[in-house]
């Protein structure tokens, strides 16, 4: 380390020149929350601590440990990573990394699907640091909204070469998300898909044939209140019945779906789906409009666009109990009210020079 610190948020890494912006939530340094607060001190070159998630796979993690150890070494930079033998162990583990990320004026490293994306930037804005990222999941919507390359060593040169900058992140009740966060009916899907995970292996496939199974099944129908912040005007409060709330923070997501709002997500702003009541028949029409990039076209979703979103119980005499909710793919429970809203700081990421 032969220079001191460049606090700006152009850095190249390890010495490579900067790259321009990447398309998603491109300007959000002039609105909204992502535009404040400084950019984290990186040293020059700085060095990589990665937390690679293998818990799906061992042997699959070593190699992949190994991929990126050997580019990044090849390229000039200190490396250090740590592998996750077992899904509980990941929080911890992102915990203690971005506290050596940040003692060496370094970059936390994320290897994994959208959920450990997830865990490992919630342990980087919580230590103040820069985040990056080496996509290996089933969707990569973040990833691929950012530019990231699927290929390993091909998304360690993007990022050697890429730039810092503030993106957007959502919250729900404090917890944060990249891509969505919802309730009702998605987390049952999303258990229904880990199950078919664990019997025929991960492939987008399999999710498919596990939504379908889901949307078979029995759905219930929640009454709710809500109250949505609307960029212009008054806003939105009523009551409705509705079986998902779905909030989206990834504009590729919402453009593959067919959602005409999806860029209001470059003001700074969040996009809800919220599905009106529907039997089986009508429920499965709606998901083939969703895979045909049709949704915006569905009367039976009412689409909102806000900086804060409160849910809660429809019926005064309901006990407070959790409800379950998904954040980036990954399945918890919840004490409403339930409130979705633009975080109030932004996730620095080194990101890649061209989005996807």
């Amino acid at each position: 380390m032969t220079e001191p610190p460049r606090p700006v948020a152009e850095d190249p890494v390890c010495q490579r020149p900067a790259p321009a912006p990447g398309a998603c939530h491109r300007g959000l340094a002039e609105h909204g929350a992502a535009g404040r607060g400084p950019a984290p001190s990186l040293a020059s070159p700085p060095p990589w601590v990665v937390v690679v998630n293998g818990a799906a796979g061992r042997r699959q993690g070593e190699a992949l440990a190994g991929v990126i150890r050997d580019a990044v070494s090849a390229a000039g930079c200190q490396v250090s990573v740590r592998q996750v033998a077992r899904a509980g162990e990941l929080e911890a583990t992102a915990a203690a990394a971005a506290a050596h990320a940040g003692a060496l004026r370094g970059l936390l490293v994320a290897v994994g699907g959208d959920g450990t994306l997830n865990t490992v930037a919630r342990a980087a804005m919580g230590a103040g640091v820069a985040f990056s990222a080496i996509p290996q999941g089933t969707f990569n919507y973040f990833g691929r909204c950012h530019g990231f390359p699927a290929d390993p060593a091909e998304a360690v040169a993007a990022v050697l070469g890429g730039h810092l900058r503030p993106v957007q992140v959502g919250s729900l009740n404090g917890r944060i998300f990249l891509v969505n966060a919802s309730f009702g009916l998605y987390p049952r899907l999303l258990e229904d898909r880990e199950a078919f995970k664990q019997q025929w292996g991960r492939s987008r496939l399999t999710a498919w044939g596990a939504a379908l199974l889901t949307l078979l099944g029995q759905h219930r129908q929640h009454p709710i209140r809500l109250q949505a912040g609307a960029p212009d005007g008054p806003g939105v409060e009523r009551s409705l019945t509705s079986s998902t709330v779905f909030v989206a923070n990834n504009r590729l997501q919402l453009e593959q779906l067919g959602v005409p709002e999806a860029a209001e997500l470059e003001a700074g702003r969040l996009v809800g789906l919220v599905l009106r009541p529907l039997g089986r028949g009508a429920l499965l029409g709606l998901a083939l409009k969703g895979a045909l990039g049709r949704l915006g076209e569905a009367d039976a979703v009412e689409r909102l666009v806000f900086r804060r979103l409160q849910i809660e119980p429809g019926r005064r005499w309901w006990p407070a109990r959790d409800v379950a909710v998904a954040i980036d793919g990954e399945s918890i429970r919840m004490r409403p009210p339930l409130v979705f809203s633009v975080a109030e700081r932004p996730l620095w990421l080194l990101a890649p020079r061209e989005a996807a």
